[in-house]
């Protein structure tokens, strides 16, 4: 799934960490939210809203949870363990492999 920032958020304060014109790879889905790697290289949620789809194909492995209002939650195989993305940002090494070791995989760390 590949997404851009919609032109009316490009200079907004609280997407800083996203660029305008940059098409951005979802990783995971968490209810309406997108995870994606932004401009820092991180894992960061982002609202939904505050894109343009622009490729709606999902990798097949995706594991997909349904919350008790329906809402989804996917993520690959690896990143799909609860907990996981508060491991990564608590610098757990552990957690710090897996997700370098992903993005490997899908080409975005060289």
């Amino acid at each position: 799934m590949k997404v851009i920032l919609k032109p009316k958020y490009a200079d907004k304060k609280e997407v800083n960490d996203l660029s305008a014109s940059v098409l951005y790879l979802v990783i995971g889905l968490e209810a309406d939210d997108y995870r994606l790697i932004n401009d820092n290289r991180r894992p960061y949620l982002y609202d939904h809203k505050l894109f343009d789809l622009i490729d709606e194909k999902e990798p097949s492995n995706w594991c997909n949870e349904y919350g008790d209002d329906g809402e989804r939650y996917a993520y690959p195989p690896e990143l799909n363990k609860s907990g996981f993305f508060e491991d990564y940002f608590d610098g757990n090494k552990k957690a710090l492999k897996i997700f370098n070791d992903y993005l490997k995989q899908i080409k975005l760390l060289v």
